[in-house]
């Protein structure tokens, strides 16, 4: 089986996304629509759970929202006026259904839905800590741990108990919780993944873009706030901050990469940064060429201000064909090969002779600079110059973001130098960190505590990491859960 975007295993991808709406009729339609806004977080397996007032009711399945919640019967299978949804791309919990959020749980204080997008640094070791004391956990997801430390919580109400649970994760999460009392959405303490709400009519919605607000209609009110708990109750609105306040991190990757560039994410339009960071990395590495050429999609705004910047001409050197399937079987090497092609081509004729910039998002592994490169010299390219608009990654995340063990991490293993030569390019170079933080409107990285998480390129993570931290032991339990449950 061969993915027909052969690029897809090189990329840093998101855990996920999620949706939520209170208060409107048709809620399961109004978060299908939303969850296909938010595709691109995950496109692994989605769900969708509603409350009609008495049950709820839930469809979960592996694959993209197009085909499980554009049916009729599916969408008149999940009454009720309140709901959440969940696309996901797993970085913890293996790909099956169990993993496939909403997860759902019947508590003493009633039904309890969940969807999460990031992941719980310590979940490992506390879900030995649970299992110990009895719990019986039905997935391999971090999630589900939230579910248990609610469940087994001393405090009396389900919000108290709920605050608890979160007092005793470490790591990144952004989350909708669905219960008969109605609904919380809340973000960590560092802000690490990102959360918006808005508005539609009387509906309060709460999205991880605000892309997802304008596709069904709604208005972008205002960022849930680090460490923030925001929970709707019929019309009631209203906000606790049960954390000591502390300095914002968010993950600095969703304006590089991750969310789509017509959403705003802080205040900044993830387009116009994009831009931003391109002009930037033609300031920082110029080259005389006469192409700058996108590596599709990801690397189209940036491009566009490298372009602009250098005076060099922008043109779409690679076409991406938007209507392939997503596997092709494969019965040969040659056809593999050949299937390679199906989704990005070289444009030969514009190619053929000129000296060309490459400019693409991030390299993680490196193959797929590799096979770009090689594509442009098939092409006839007289020299072929790549250009990053991030700095190197060199190292792994462990807040929601599927990173390779660091030593499969290109930067982490070569000096720009070997980078080079290993993906066949005349020239290679990356935008700096303070760069990076320049586009973004900062000055530079501090030299203190920086503005955003930047782990994968410094290492410097906001937060504590006990499971990688006590990785030998958390590893075989992991290992024993797998085969108990």
């Amino acid at each position: 089986m061969l993915t027909t975007n052969p690029y897809d295993d090189d990329k840093l991808r998101e855990e996920c996304g999620v949706f939520g709406v209170s208060a409107t009729e048709g809620a399961a339609a109004l978060v299908a629509l939303g969850l296909h806004a938010l595709q691109h977080r995950g496109q692994e397996a989605a769900g969708i759970t509603t409350f009609d007032g008495a049950n709820f009711h839930t469809h979960r399945a592996m694959g993209h929202v197009a085909g499980n919640f554009d049916r009729d019967d599916v969408i008149r299978a999940l009454p009720g006026t309140v709901a959440c949804g969940h696309v996901r791309y797993s970085t913890t919990g293996e790909t099956a259904l169990r993993n496939v959020q909403p997860l759902y749980a019947e508590l003493s204080t009633g039904g309890f839905a969940i969807a999460h997008n990031g992941n719980i640094s310590n979940a490992m070791r506390l879900r030995r800590e649970l299992v110990r004391r009895g719990s019986i956990f039905q997935s391999t997801s971090d999630t589900e741990t939230i579910i248990h430390l609610v469940a087994t919580s001393n405090y009396r109400t389900l919000l108290d108990r709920f605050i608890d649970a979160l007092k005793q994760i470490e790591g990144a999460y952004s989350l909708i919780v669905m219960t008969p009392e109605g609904m919380i959405a809340c973000r960590d303490p560092l802000g690490i993944r990102p959360l918006v709400m808005g508005k539609l009519g009387d509906a309060v919605i709460f999205a991880s873009e605000t892309v997802a607000l304008d596709v069904v209609g709604a208005t972008f009110v205002r960022a849930i706030e680090p460490g923030e708990l925001v929970i709707v109750q019929g019309a009631e609105i209203r906000s606790i901050r049960p954390f000591a306040p502390m300095a914002a991190r968010p993950c600095i990757f969703e304006w590089v990469y991750f969310s789509r560039p017509d959403s705003i994410v802080g205040d900044h339009s993830i387009y116009s940064v994009r831009k931003a960071i391109g002009a930037q990395l033609a300031i920082e590495s110029p080259v005389d060429a006469d192409l700058v050429i996108p590596v599709p999609d990801s690397g189209t705004p940036a491009a566009i201000g490298y372009a602009q910047q250098s005076g060099i001409p922008f043109e779409l050197g690679i076409i991406r064909s938007h209507y392939v399937g997503r596997t092709f079987i494969s019965p040969g090497d040659k056809v593999r090969h050949l299937g390679v092609k199906l989704k990005h081509n070289a444009n030969r004729a514009l190619i053929k002779g000129k000296r060309v910039i490459l400019v693409d998002d991030s390299i993680v592994r490196g193959t797929t600079s590799l096979k770009i490169v090689e594509m442009m010299r098939e092409a006839g390219a007289a020299e072929v110059h790549m250009r990053i608009a991030s700095p190197p990654t060199r190292h792994s995340c462990f807040y929601g973001v599927d990173t390779p063990e660091r030593e499969k991490l290109l930067a982490a293993k070569l000096d720009l130098g070997g980078m080079t030569g290993f993906i066949h390019a005349d020239s290679l170079n990356f935008i700096s960190i303070d760069g990076l933080y320049k586009a973004l409107g900062e000055a530079k990285r501090a030299d203190v505590r920086p503005k955003y998480c930047d782990a994968c390129f410094t290492g410097d993570y906001p937060t504590t990491l006990t499971d990688h931290d006590e990785g030998a032991e958390v590893d075989q339990f992991a290992m024993l859960a797998e085969r108990v449950i």
